[in-house]
């Protein structure tokens, strides 16, 4: 079975801005991407069917017999067997929404011409996890952490916490990767697992709540607090205190400050003592910008913090407004609180913006991705580039 992981345009737009630079299975939530997920229960490396722009990073493969699985979609055990299953040109959904289709070599926009002829298959739909809105990455992370624990465990030791002055409760439901340091620190596992992955780090002081991941080569900072329902993406560093969140990767929130109810992309950076409101002082449900209706969209949550795409930064004693969307490499400084929906290439705070140009853009981005090793490359310009030119209707200032 050769599986291709499609971008539903729907649900892909409302993944914005996080799907402006990477297909939606390439997000993460509980300890693996979608598309992790999908690799480790069926043990088929998969490919992508994306926005032209993206493909040439996300590359697609076609094989003798292609399924096309829904990106957005979390797998289990019922539901790939369900898919494999699928006889050609048989399709699977979630109510309304195309979660497989057993197929040959389409486009994207073939994929609806088949299923006009497609026979309808329903999953369950109290096992199908979609991710369809921003907000449900960080709502859904806690039960794809338990998901997930359990997959990538399951028949494994964890190595010992090897240190005399950290205290754990419920061992059983910690996993130590190989590598992984930890150093008087707090574990706490009661409410949810807690995995710390390979070369990881735990400073001095920390205390964490499961369930939560710390992924490879990532470090939680002294005296950090972890309050569960929180992952750290691969090679990131998190101090302060955070709740609810999901950091996907290479990312920085190193300093004192509350992250809570968000989600950051990679390559972003919170300056010390950032601070983001998930609360409205008046408890009333958060709206937040929503690019498919081009306006702001009712979340029904009383707690949502920030979300942030790939490349932006933030100064020192950053102050966000409950319910703020922040582009793709913006770089928002100064006193008091910005706007709640930043655009992407945005340079500036409260007293306003003007446009952060590409070329500022590729100089900062080569030397963030060259600290960690990682090639800024002409494919990761194009990308940018593009993402500029989609974005730039959103950049009122520049009409002026």
């Amino acid at each position: 079975m050769n599986i291709i992981l499609f971008d539903d345009q729907t649900i892909r737009q409302n993944l914005l801005p996080f799907t402006f630079t990477r297909p939606v299975a390439q997000i993460r939530v509980g300890i693996l991407t979608i598309a992790e997920k999908w690799q480790e229960h069926t043990g088929e490396t998969v490919s992508y069917l994306t926005q032209p722009y993206l493909q040439e990073k996300f590359t697609l493969h076609f094989g003798m017999h292609n399924v096309y699985i829904n990106g957005a979609v979390c797998p289990d055990e019922s539901l790939v067997k369900a898919i494999t299953q699928l006889k050609i040109g048989e399709a699977l959904y979630h109510q309304d929404t195309l979660i497989a289709l057993n197929g040959d070599n389409l486009e994207l926009h073939e994929l609806e011409g088949l299923l006009q002829q497609a026979t309808v298959r329903r999953a369950n739909c109290e096992r199908c996890t979609l991710i369809r809105d921003v907000w449900e990455i960080f709502q859904f992370n806690g039960q794809q952490i338990r998901s997930d624990f359990a997959l990538l465990t399951k028949g494994r030791q964890s190595r010992p916490v090897g240190d005399k002055h950290t205290i754990v409760y419920n061992a059983q439901n910690v996993f130590i990767e190989e590598g992984a340091k930890i150093r008087a620190a707090v574990l706490n596992a009661e409410d949810g697992p807690i995995y710390i992955g390979k070369n990881a780090q735990v400073q001095e002081g920390a205390l964490i709540k499961g369930p939560f991941a710390l992924c490879e080569g990532s470090h939680v900072n002294m005296g950090a607090k972890m309050r569960g329902d929180v992952t750290v993406g691969p090679f990131s560093k998190v101090g302060g205190e955070v709740s609810a969140s999901v950091i996907f990767g290479y990312t920085n929130k190193g300093h004192d400050g509350f992250l809570g109810n968000s989600v950051l992309g990679e390559w972003c950076n919170l300056g010390a003592d950032t601070n983001t409101s998930n609360l409205k002082n008046n408890y009333a449900e958060v709206k937040l910008w929503n690019y498919a209706r081009g306006g702001f969209k009712n979340t029904g949550l009383q707690f949502c913090g920030l979300m942030m795409g790939d490349h932006s930064k933030c100064g020192i004693n950053t102050m966000f407004n409950t319910g703020t969307v922040v582009g793709v490499s913006a770089n928002i400084f100064g006193p008091g609180f910005p706007r709640n929906f930043i655009p992407s290439f945005s340079w500036g705070g409260a007293a306003g913006f003007e446009t952060y140009q590409l070329r500022k853009v590729f100089e900062v981005a080569q030397k963030v991705m060259e600290r960690r090793s990682m090639p800024f490359g002409e494919t990761e310009k194009a990308i940018l580039s593009e993402v500029f030119a989609q974005t730039q209707a959103y950049r009122v200032w520049e009409k002026g």
